[in-house]
């Protein structure tokens, strides 16, 4: 069970690295778009496989994630994952901002409801 909550610790980090890198100017461009999609997606509530279909509920959370973050962290320079470590360490000292996880899910909500509607109006009439 360590094992795990120290894979699931390391994941978390890894996630806040690449987010760093993202914000970081030195990335460059096509790294910084892919690390913001990969951040948002491991950080959202929202997965794009949902977690009460059996196995494959989590197969997002096991393998996409995890390739995700080891794909971008290969693409941005050392120098910025560096920094970004040193960043990502002091942020998990820190405690957790609930009025981020709401506005992620509102952003989130805003997003669906802005494809339902265009879904609607494509597909519906």
């Amino acid at each position: 069970m360590s094992r795990l909550r120290n894979w699931a610790r390391t994941l978390k980090r890894q996630t806040l690295i690449v987010y760093f890198a993202a914000r970081d100017a030195r990335t460059p461009w096509f790294p910084r778009v892919l690390a913001l999609a990969i951040a948002a997606y491991a950080l959202s509530p929202i997965d794009l496989i949902p977690d009460f279909i059996p196995v494959l509920g989590y197969l997002d959370d096991v393998i996409i994630v995890p390739l995700g973050l080891w794909f971008v962290l290969r693409l941005i320079p050392a120098e910025v994952i560096a920094d970004s470590h040193a960043k990502a360490e002091a942020a998990t000292e820190r405690p957790v901002s609930r009025s981020m996880a709401v506005a992620i899910v509102v952003i989130w909500a805003i997003a669906l409801g802005l494809a339902g509607v265009w879904a609607w109006r494509a597909f519906g009439r």
